[in-house]
């Protein structure tokens, strides 16, 4: 219980920036739709207006699902819940970790976030995605220090063959 006192639960959320960076191309499509269904006398204006309403449901329920992605970094697991309708909450063990991985795309780097990949050994979940977070969040040292509390807690060390 002792490493419940050294290490502070913490609540991270992707910013609504990640939404407008994974779904530009849609965004323009349904804006165009729109625009071109409401011009006047417009061939096929009707399904053009259609199918940008729909697209507009989509975009909506994918802002909403991003809106609700919750990733914990507890003492001594990492957890990320997502989902609207259905909600499902992913478990990665600390001491299971093994690697990290940060990749920025170019519309990331622009809007200052970044995506932080774990990589474990975990049956479930080996490889666990964070988008949208600040570029300036220290995460993987956060992890990576309670990992290795939680090695040295559990006495496994790991071995390498180089």
């Amino acid at each position: 219980m002792q490493n419940r006192q050294l290490y502070r639960d913490i609540s991270l959320r992707p910013k609504t920036t990640q939404f407008f960076i994974d779904e530009l191309p849609l965004l323009f499509v349904a804006i165009t739709g729109l625009v071109y269904g409401g011009m006047d006398d417009a061939p096929l204006g009707s399904i053009a207006t259609l199918f940008a309403m729909l697209l507009s449901l989509y975009l909506a329920y994918r802002l909403i699902y991003l809106k609700r992605i919750r990733y914990h970094i507890g003492s001594e697991q990492l957890t990320a819940a997502h989902g609207v309708f259905q909600r499902s909450t992913g478990y990665i063990e600390l001491y299971r970790v093994v690697d990290f991985h940060e990749h920025q795309t170019l519309l990331q780097q622009i809007f200052g976030l970044k995506t932080v990949t774990v990589l474990s050994m975990d049956r479930t979940t080996p490889k666990l995605a964070l988008i949208g977070l600040p570029k300036q969040t220290a995460i993987v040292e956060l992890i990576r220090e309670r990992v290795e509390f939680n090695k040295k807690r559990k006495g496994i060390y790991e071995i390498t063959n180089h």
